[in-house]
């Protein structure tokens, strides 16, 4: 059990004359027993921070602290930490046994607990009838956790995770979610794990960092995250749809897609054209263009056919402000009266030109 410092981490892309900064003084904590998702899109910086607490790359400026303790240039092989990539990384003339052994027997561990140690990591995974099979016979679920089991037998401090589910179909992705949670659970390590996935960051995660550009935009609880974004970019990106952004007059609104209501309520009023309505099963996704601009709404499925136009609502208790540099703002009186008049008068320019 560790906790993790990034202490002002820059690093720096070199190609020919040209050098991109990917991460820009980062400072950070992962606490203890946490388990901490890095999450943004791709080219955020996310999976170069992780190869920089592995050690498998060098930062440009700053410093990795592994319980207080200076590890930037310590070799990765030293730091108690374990990996696990994308492309699972097995050796493919190895069965699963022998991979998950490898590590134990170039550290010359006893044959005997090296025996026990693997069939335990195993076991952890629901492997053990797999022991004899090459990865070549296995699925991409199983290879994955012959990867979790290698990482679990070193029993390292801190478990790293890069992208480990983005290689299989959906199904294999929820059913190694529950694997990897349950596998947090149990040993109660510290975990960092690298995704694009929200909802992977919010079903795993205890503790979420959000990335953009090099930064963090937002650390937090996936409930903080998700109920309290500190700007409109975290606003933006969390959610199944994403928060919906508004321009008003000197400022920025987002409300999520299931607070919208449909009719008349109190709270801001707009007529909606229904571009397009998703049938999900439970929930059905409607796609709106509205004087304030293109909204997503999420209601109860009901199958039935929908009107081209209806009212909605924005419920003042649930728009979420922000100035226009993106920055979270408590709003005033004034704003919402001047939200209400911009509605408003946006509807009777759209009423007139109709």
């Amino acid at each position: 059990m560790s906790s993790i410092t990034v202490d002002g981490i820059s690093k720096d892309f070199s190609s020919g004359n040209k050098k991109t900064q990917v991460l820009k003084d980062l400072h950070l904590e992962i606490p203890d027993t946490s388990f901490t998702v890095l999450l943004g899109p791709s080219g955020c910086g996310k999976s170069t921070l992780l190869r920089i607490i592995a050690g498998l790359e060098k930062p440009t400026s700053g410093r990795i602290l592994l319980d207080g303790i200076d590890i930037t240039n310590e070799e990765p092989s030293d730091r108690g930490l374990a990996m696990v990539f994308q492309n699972y990384a097995l050796y493919p003339h190895m069965t699963a046994y022998g991979n998950v052994e490898y590590a134990l027997k170039i550290a010359k561990v006893d044959k005997e607990e090296r025996h026990r140690r693997v069939m335990d990591a195993l076991e952890m995974v629901e492997l053990t009838d797999q022991a004899k099979k090459l990865p070549a016979m296995m699925s991409g679920g199983q290879r994955q956790r012959v990867a979790l089991a290698r990482a679990i037998v070193k029993k390292p401090r801190v478990f790293l995770m890069d992208e480990p589910l983005s290689n299989l179909d959906a199904k294999l992705r929820g059913q190694m979610r529950e694997t990897i949670t349950g596998l947090y659970k149990k040993l109660g390590c510290t975990f960092l794990y690298v995704t694009h996935d929200q909802v992977e960051a919010m079903s795993m995660g205890t503790n979420i960092v959000l990335l953009q550009g090099g930064k963090i935009m937002q650390q937090g609880s996936p409930r903080r995250i998700y109920t309290d974004p500190e700007n409109i970019y975290t606003a933006g990106f969390i959610g199944s749809p994403p928060c919906n952004i508004l321009q008003s007059r000197g400022f920025q609104i987002a409300i999520r897609s299931e607070d919208i209501l449909p009719g008349k309520s109190e709270g801001v009023q707009l007529q909606a054209d229904v571009h397009s309505v998703e049938q999900l099963g439970r929930d059905s996704i409607y796609n709106l263009q509205t004087p304030l601009g293109p909204l997503q709404m999420k209601t109860l499925c009901t199958w039935e056919e929908q009107d081209d136009t209806l009212e909605i609502t924005l419920p003042y208790e649930k728009i979420m402000y922000f100035d226009e540099a993106g920055k979270r703002i408590n709003p005033t009186q004034e704003m919402e009266t001047a939200l209400q008049t911009h509605a408003q008068e946006l509807s009777e320019q759209r009423a007139y030109i109709a």
